[in-house]
């Protein structure tokens, strides 16, 4: 299990003016909260934060938050930011009790080079990169591994595949697929140029691509030419 130190100061002002201020000055607003304690708002030093945020997987790293000469054990429940830049507007932090499960996403590490890529030229893509677990917070491993030394091109390997650690309830779906060994791609040359065929005319369709971002700032305390058929003459 994955441990870091972060300190944190208590705030006494609410809502998105106050929330404004501190961050103008280097500080970033925060709640933690959980069943056995009342929600309290902390602010943290922005820079600390994001140096620590790019060292760690914030889902599954507890954090030990320091707070007026005491330390909670805690996880990331929420980070939201700035639709368009990296700026960090709140963070969520939920303490943690020893013996009370929670949930929790831990990376997927594959290890080894399937014989399908070595021999075959097959390519190796893993679609599942996170397990979500339930656990005791004591026994949250850093990650779960994924031996792929023996698959074959066309090869997989699924959930319940994997090697998992006494005492961590898995999510996920057996049956879900965390990586698959696919077939060398096929080089596709281009057809020789033709003359036209006489009295036949070219249909040619150009695709539309229509594309939709939608964003969203929360800063809240608790923060598809119909195809031309060829005409015969």
């Amino acid at each position: 299990m994955a441990t870091v130190q972060l300190n944190a100061t208590p705030r006494e002002n609410s809502g998105k003016g106050a929330a404004r201020t501190l961050r103008s000055q280097g500080r970033i607003p925060a709640i933690i909260y959980g069943h056995k304690r009342q929600p309290t708002a902390l602010s943290i030093n922005a820079r600390d934060l994001t140096k620590l945020l790019d060292h760690i997987v914030a889902e599954s790293t507890v954090i030990e938050l320091n707070l007026d000469g005491t330390t909670s054990k805690t996880l990331i429940r929420e980070i939201q930011r700035h639709p368009f830049k990296r700026e960090i507007l709140h963070v969520d932090f939920q303490e943690l009790v020893a013996g009370e499960k929670v949930i929790v996403s831990i990376p997927i590490v594959l290890t080894g080079v399937p014989e399908g890529v070595r021999l075959g030229g097959g390519i190796l893509d893993q679609t599942m990169r996170e397990l979500e677990i339930k656990i005791d917070p004591a026994d949250i491993p850093n990650h779960v591994e994924a031996d792929v030394n023996a698959l074959q091109i066309g090869g997989s390997l699924h959930v319940r595949d994997l090697a998992i650690p006494a005492g961590v309830e898995v999510l996920d779906d057996p049956d879900d697929s965390v990586c698959v060994v696919a077939a060398p791609r096929a080089v596709i040359e281009a057809a020789p140029a033709t003359e036209p065929v006489e009295g036949a005319e070219a249909a040619t369709a150009e695709p539309e691509i229509i594309g939709k971002v939608k964003t969203e700032e929360e800063e809240g305390e608790a923060e598809k030419k119909p195809e031309k058929k060829a005409e015969k003459k």
